[in-house]
């Protein structure tokens, strides 16, 4: 049987310092089946019992080891969701020189991976810069691999505006990292590989919509933004796509959430899986046309 289930992503940018504000009571309200947390900036230890496995949800948290109160994510499961229940949860990328910053937590859900990424930003100068393209190459080949099983949804901050239409000052924020030809064209092949941006799919492009304003720039109040959280689907689950929305009422960090939800079918009718065979080098990816799509500058102030 078809079963609709609801996938929600906010960059909190700081869990501790959100958990404590009455904006908080977004979580106990929320519909949402997964809810995946970006920036946490905090050790499980740190987090108060209450908040650290709520009532109802299985929770999986991940801390960076390279710098205390840095990055971190944490992954909020809703006990007896069907077709929810994971194989497993693994932290980070497999490779090495991505490990300890604490960016990435995935879940093995039977019909799909879950990947919830915080990736990095690149406006600390050209070593962070590379850092961060090195990491989405390596987070593409990882996805890639994945893949080969079965669908993957990808969510989190990118820390990039894909395309003009993603940020409200386009030529102002062209020299900046968050909106570099280099972080721009990584974003075009990501969707070359075969993945939907969802909100895009969804809504074309529609202005103004934006999930990150600048604190330092009271950016909020006149919408000066950046669209730079995002989901994607691989695209073998584009199809099961029935909504895709952006929460910018709901306050307390300076991202808001976004979210999707997904009619997934049965066992018997899951989408296919790329074969192992399939080329996703970049030679090959550069060959396909880039799809439409939408996808954070050194205006920024995540890590």
């Amino acid at each position: 049987m078809p079963r609709l289930v609801r996938l929600v992503s906010w960059n909190v940018n700081g869990f501790r310092a959100i958990s404590a504000k009455a904006d908080w009571a977004w979580f106990a309200a929320s519909n949402a089946d997964v809810i995946a947390l970006q920036e946490t900036k905090a050790d499980v230890g740190q987090i108060p019992a209450p908040h650290r496995e709520p009532e109802g949800w299985e929770a999986h948290w991940l801390g960076a080891t390279v710098k205390k109160g840095y990055s971190g994510v944490a992954l909020f499961i809703r006990r007896g969701a069907p077709g929810l229940t994971p194989a497993a949860v693994r932290a980070e990328l497999p490779d090495p020189r991505f490990q300890g910053e604490g960016r990435l937590l995935h879940a093995d859900f039977p019909a799909f991976h879950f990947l919830n990424v915080y990736f990095p930003n690149g406006s600390q100068g050209p070593a962070r810069l590379a850092y961060k393209m090195a990491y989405y190459d390596a987070f593409l080949e990882y996805a890639q691999r994945l893949r080969r099983e079965k669908p993957v949804v990808v969510c989190g901050d990118f820390n990039t505006a894909h395309r003009p239409v993603d940020l409200a000052h386009p030529k102002a924020n062209e020299e900046h990292s968050g909106f570099l030809p280099e972080e721009r064209a990584w974003m075009d092949r990501f969707i070359a590989a075969g993945y939907t941006d969802t909100f895009r799919h969804v809504h074309g492009d529609e202005a103004g919509r934006y999930t990150w304003w600048s604190y330092r720039q009271r950016a909020r109040l006149t919408n000066a933004g950046w669209r730079i959280d995002y989901f994607f689907v691989s695209d073998e689950l584009t199809p099961a796509l029935r909504d895709a929305w952006i929460e910018p009422h709901v306050l307390g960090s300076d991202h808001c959430p976004v979210g999707i939800s997904l009619n997934l079918a049965g066992e018997a009718e899951l989408p296919a899986r790329i074969g192992p065979e399939a080329d996703t080098s970049p030679a090959a990816e550069a060959k396909e046309k880039p799809r439409r799509s939408g996808v954070k500058s050194g205006a920024n102030d995540g890590t």
